[in-house]
């Protein structure tokens, strides 16, 4: 079965702030923001959460449908992925606008402040689903990530009435959004997934409580940063997984998104929740202990024994069989 993966489709622009923001950061004063932070440093990677995701889905051996729009500057980029394994021939391409830009500066404390431009994401509101499941097949999994807010919405409403199985991962958009677009965005899926931060923001936005969204949704997928991940449903299954050992963190753009992929690999090969979110955390550690979301060369069977030294020997051997068959 196909894995169709929706979403932006970004350059990166990573900067490295070597102080704390807070201490620019004036409480009483936030309504009238004026600051600049000199950057010691400038990496230009390749990003957008769609392209992330399916590159560590890639990584692993998956061959993933990346959906999105891009611009004309996508040549490059687009062979990057193919190369790496990733399906880009349901890419949308527009004729007049850019391809979406990220630009984002990181403290010494890992607090990061950042600007998205859309540029062609916007055109991802007049990609239909049905052509590429008719070019690929059914789909294990639809992944709705962040992207233009009116494309969603209509990914979101075709899995429905289709009945495609979908993960809702609406994560920086609801930052921007309101209730009225993350309600039907998360109400009905199969997975939900969102860092500590965005699960307050949908339950602050929508108005239901934690446990209605989990009467909303098959499963909710929690990632806690340096504490794991943690999973939950309305029937209270709870399982909660730890970080890799001896991880040192370099730059934290893309962990969620490396976390995503192994995550869905797992899930795709039949594994329960615990061995996929053991593989989620183990992939995520390479893209934290790296400047750049698509920079990591590490090979699947090297990661698989990483990820045996912390969850053990039983872990890696299901794991490992269920990538191989």
């Amino acid at each position: 079965m196909s894995l169709l993966i929706t979403g932006s489709i970004a350059t990166d622009h990573l900067m490295t702030f070597p102080g704390k923001f807070a201490d620019s950061l004036v409480a009483e004063k936030l309504d009238k923001i004026s600051v600049s932070f000199l950057a010691s440093d400038l990496e230009v990677r390749r990003g957008g959460v769609a392209a992330n995701i399916a590159f560590a889905l890639a990584r692993l051996g998956e061959r993933p449908v990346l959906v999105g729009a891009v611009g004309e500057d996508f040549a490059e980029y687009h062979s990057w992925l193919d190369r790496h394994g990733v399906d880009c021939s349901s890419v949308h391409y527009s004729e007049t606008q850019h391809t979406a830009r990220f630009t984002c500066t990181t403290d010494t404390e890992m607090n990061q402040i950042a600007s998205f431009y859309p540029g062609a994401m916007g055109e991802a509101r007049e990609i239909e689903l049905l052509p590429i499941v008719e070019r690929v097949g059914q789909p294990a999994y639809v992944l709705i990530g962040a992207n233009d807010p009116d494309g969603m919405l209509r990914h979101t409403e075709e899995c429905k009435q289709r009945g495609y199985t979908f993960v809702a991962d609406p994560s920086q958009q609801l930052a921007f959004a309101g209730g009225d677009l993350i309600r039907p965005l998360v109400e009905g899926a199969d997975i939900l997934i969102s860092n500590e931060y965005e699960a307050e923001l949908i339950v602050s936005k929508t108005g239901w409580g934690a446990d209605e969204v989990l009467a909303k949704v098959g499963t909710w997928v929690t990632t806690l940063g340096k504490d794991g991940v943690r999973i939950q449903d309305k029937d209270g299954l709870l399982i909660e997984v730890g970080v890799l050992n001896g991880v040192t963190p370099v730059e934290p753009t893309g962990v969620g998104d490396a976390f995503r992929g192994g995550f869905l690999a797992a899930l795709t090969r039949g594994l329960g929740w615990e061995r996929a979110a053991q593989l989620g955390c183990t992939i995520a550690a390479y893209v934290v202990e790296t400047v750049g979301t698509q920079e990591y060369t590490a090979t699947r069977d090297e990661m698989l024994t990483r990820l045996g030294e912390t969850y053990g020997d039983v872990a890696e051997k299901e794991i490992r069989e269920a990538l191989s068959a």
